[in-house]
């Protein structure tokens, strides 16, 4: 959610916003971006988008929004409200809805041409953004609206855009001498063209590796749907009777999981934890080093002692200090279950007659057989129960009988790529809410992982609602076959937490876009998205969604039994892998002195230092870290854990009563959903649950208390 509040401009999540440098012109007559969106609900045009309009659209954009920053400086009627803090909100419109289509596209379904793009606009785009946060004329003009705000007539959403907007332009050093904006817009200018090649790096890296298997022997223990994705893949890339594994998650994990061949584990998880660490052309580790080092200078030029500062000032955590006091309560249980695993798997390797070590390459396929012993639960069991459909009609279901949302698929809106499916959200009254886009399967022109974006916030518009655009987009496993897409439990809950930002995004009800929807601090905006995983699992709702693909029948009692009971399993390696790569994460952003040296070392350094035991590994290793480099989680990663605290004390305000209780459901709504980043979160969280989050029921939910 990487939004930077006082500029509307800067509005794409999870991608790099880029500008133009005015190269490979077309008219801007026949330029679909350029002109108001002729399309269903004025979504964006993307039968009609073609690569080389990005360039003039953002050289037009850029000139409308200067024109338009102008006009605020230049006025010479005394600063007010009006004039100046919603002028500087309304203004860069045509900026942000460009930003936003090729962000998204450069995430979701890139090519050589827009990352070429990307890379070259960077630094534009910056410098651009220099302009304005270190506008000093601007600036004034702000900062006498701000210094008479207690005379001013504002309601609690203008108070809060006006401290927002004050707060931006502080933190991006409007205070700075002439000298230091100087310097600032120098370490920006580097920062963008150095995080957008660490994510292409990454791409690159993993797209470029194929663990080919021509012997069938050779898939011993691997289930029947991954072996046909797999002889799919040969096939589709002219490699016919062969099989060919890749580094998507859909494909490595369950490998990791089931095959029996230690040595070809061993190939695919060393290509998959060395990514970005091969020397080669794609290697980060300077990149990221530079990274590092360059937001710790940029933090020392503003004023914080480590970038980790200065960006949890603004976090629930408020400092590093309180970040790792959290993680560290957390790590202590979780190590020493973590610890007991391990030994579990030793005694399993010992009983088949094995003479090593366990391995980060083994962990998975030792766990799934002991989960078969322990629990006689086999995860290919429980996958006929979760076909994507399945599991989009419950979370859809959930919203409804949550909410009274309504979802309607649409099949006459453009979309950027065939697989991509749209509906229409209505609100329990008929009353149009706004459009979700889904685009669930891996390919080589996603970026991996799964996340929400949006391609038009809510807000206001002359007292009226401005519907939001919001998406969604994964990586699950393909549809194999006659066989539709069945989703790992695992999957079936990632589709719940990114429908969980989602409903976020569109139920936002705010007067500014800069503060709708997920605008919020980073360890508060994963409250809404972690407690819908809590729907995904709970008994009663998975009765309702977690049907056979075959033959519709429900999930049994006796399978729902088993998961329960699974339900605490591995939950010291699943717990660990993710505080430790949350450390990492802090060790990098929370130095105040410059990080030297090895970068291999430094993590080495670091995992030493809070005992991770050599068969687990950070689950983001430095090189692949994907979520801090180059994704807008830098100091923020360990938010997820702190919103657990939140999802699951919330959740229990739900149980407390009952699973759709609908005055819990309209407070939550009222409280968190609708009001996106126009209120103190921690207040906002107390006026929905009365009381502070209580984290028994974090470390009750994990297993670990």
């Amino acid at each position: 959610m990487n939004k930077t509040k006082f500029l509307p401009l800067c509005l794409v999540v999870a991608a790099v916003v880029v500008g133009c440098d005015g190269q490979n012109k077309t008219q801007t007559s026949d330029n679909p971006l350029l002109a108001a969106y002729d399309t269903p609900f004025e979504v964006p045009p993307f039968d009609k988008i073609k690569n080389e309009h990005f360039r003039p659209a953002f050289e037009e954009a850029l000139k409308q929004h200067n024109q338009e920053i102008d006009s605020i400086v230049n006025n010479s009627a005394e600063p007010t409200f009006d004039n100046t803090i919603v002028a500087l909100e309304n203004a860069g419109s045509l900026l942000g809805n460009v930003s936003r289509v090729f962000g998204n596209l450069n995430s979701a379904n890139t090519n050589d041409s827009i990352q070429a793009i990307d890379k070259d606009l960077a630094p534009v785009f910056s410098a651009h953004r220099d302009e304005i946060s270190l506008n000093e004329k601007l600036f004034a003009r702000v900062k006498s609206v701000y210094d008479n705000r207690a005379s001013l007539t504002l309601d609690a959403e203008d108070a809060k855009l006006l401290e927002e907007t004050y707060k931006g332009f502080v933190r991006s050093g409007a205070n700075l001498s002439a000298e230091d904006k100087e310097k600032l817009k120098k370490i920006n200018s580097e920062l963008s063209v150095l995080t957008t090649a660490f994510g292409q790096n990454l791409l690159a890296e993993t797209n470029a590796y194929e663990l080919v298997v021509e012997k069938e022997e050779d898939l011993a223990g691997l289930p029947e749907g991954l072996k046909a994705a797999a002889a799919d893949d040969a096939k589709a890339k002219g490699k016919d009777g062969k099989w060919v594994f890749t580094l998507k998650n859909p494909s490595v994990m369950p490998f990791l999981q089931y095959a029996d061949n230690r040595e070809l584990r061993k190939q695919i998880w060393d290509a998959y934890q060395l990514r970005g660490n091969n020397g080669n052309d794609n290697d980060n580790k300077e990149t990221l080093l530079k990274i590092a080092n360059l937001r710790l200078e940029k933090a020392k030029l503003l004023g914080y002692p480590s970038h980790a500062a200065y960006v949890l000032e603004e976090a629930m955590a408020e400092n590093p200090t309180n970040a790792y006091a959290l993680l560290n309560k957390i790590w202590t249980p979780a190590l020493a279950k973590a610890k007991t695993e391990a030994a579990d798997i030793q005694k399993e390797i010992e009983k088949e007659g094995g003479d090593f070590q366990v391995a980060p390459y083994d962990w998975r396929y030792y766990q799934e057989k002991i989960r078969k012993e322990k629990y006689a639960l086999n995860e290919e069991e429980i996958k006929p129960y979760f076909s994507l459909a399945a599991v989009r009609e419950g979370a859809f279901e959930t919203a409804k009988k949550l909410f009274g949302l309504n979802f309607i698929a649409l099949n006459n809106v453009p979309t950027y790529h065939e697989e991509v499916e749209v509906y229409e959200v209505k609100d329990k009254d008929g009353s149009h809410l706004g459009l979700l886009y889904a685009d669930f399967f891996p390919r080589e022109s996603k970026r991996g992982g799964a996340w929400m974006t949006s391609y038009r916030s809510q807000s206001r518009k002359d007292g009226q609602r401005v519907a939001p655009v919001i998406s969604i987009v994964c990586n699950f496993t393909k549809p194999v076959g006659d066989q539709p897409a069945l989703l790992t439990f695992d999957e079936a809950t990632t589709l719940f937490h990114e429908f969980g930002h989602a409903l976020h995004g569109l139920l936002s009800n705010v007067k500014y876009r800069s503060l709708a929807g997920t605008a919020v601090s980073r360890d508060f905006v994963e409250l809404p998205s972690q407690i819908m995983e809590n729907w995904a699992a709970d008994p009663e709702v998975l009765k309702t969604y977690a049907k056979h693909y075959q033959t519709g029948e429900a999930i049994p009692d006796a399978l729902i039994e088993k998961m329960e009971k699974a339900g605490t399993f591995d939950q010291g390696f699943i717990t660990v892998e993710y505080v430790a790569a949350s450390l990492l994460d802090l060790d990098y952003h929370a130095t105040t002195t410059p990080i030297a040296g090895d970068v291999n070392a430094f993590e080495a350094a670091g995992m030493k230092k809070i005992g991770l035991i050599d068969a687990i590994i950070p689950r983001y290793r430095s090189t692949y870290f994907q979520h801090i480099f180059s994704g807008g989680y830098s100091a923020g990663y360990y938010s997820y854990i702190w919103a657990e605290v939140l999802d699951s004390d919330a959740f229990a305000a739900f149980k407390e009563k009952s699973l759709y209780d609908q005055g819990t459901a309209t407070s939550f709504r009222k409280n968190i959903l609708e009001r996106g980043g126009t209120g103190n979160p921690a207040e906002m969280y107390r006026q929905f649950r009365g009381a502070d989050p209580n984290p028994v029921h974090l470390m009750k939910k994990r297993g670990l208390n």
